[in-house]
């Protein structure tokens, strides 16, 4: 009996890592610009009064080295939604799943995340809609965001 391919844009949790890349509006005009707004960005991440821009603590995959990394994200209840500008193929993304949890610091909180998922656009309608405003969900449409990492806060 064979098992069904996963698809790349799965709903559910799938062993298999397929991998999902960044649109063509983030590659020519995001990755270009983000090396001088990353430092900016760094700055304001985590704080109390920076709602929308979480730090995200995490261990290498291969390394065990401890990373920090700068992103969007937002706290519904005990879900984090994680927009992934740059697609799962980001090494701070992939370090997430591979561990299987991280610490994510936004809005002054530390949340300890775990359950990692990759769920594509389509399936995140939902909590996207909960957890964003309409002019977010609307930049999120314009930057082609692919895909949500969703995590559970212990």
């Amino acid at each position: 009996m064979s098992t069904p391919a996963a698809q790349p844009h799965s709903h559910a949790t799938s062993p298999r890592f397929v991998p999902v890349g960044p649109s063509l509006f983030v590659r020519l005009v995001l990755r270009p610009s983000s090396r001088l707004l990353n430092p900016l960005v760094a700055m304001l991440a985590g704080r109390r009064f920076v709602p929308l821009i979480a730090r995200v603590h995490h261990v290498g995959r291969r390394s065990g080295k401890p990373y920090v990394t700068s992103t969007g994200a937002h706290v519904t209840g005990d879900t984090i939604v994680i927009p992934l500008s740059f697609g799962n193929q980001s090494d701070w993304a992939r370090n997430v799943r591979a561990a299987g949890q991280c610490h994510v610091q936004l809005g002054g909180r530390r949340y300890h995340a775990t359950q990692p998922r990759f769920v594509d656009a389509e399936h995140a309608k939902p909590v996207v809609r909960q957890s964003f405003n309409a002019i977010n969900r609307a930049g999120f449409r314009l930057f082609g965001i692919k895909q949500y990492l969703i995590l559970h806060t212990i």
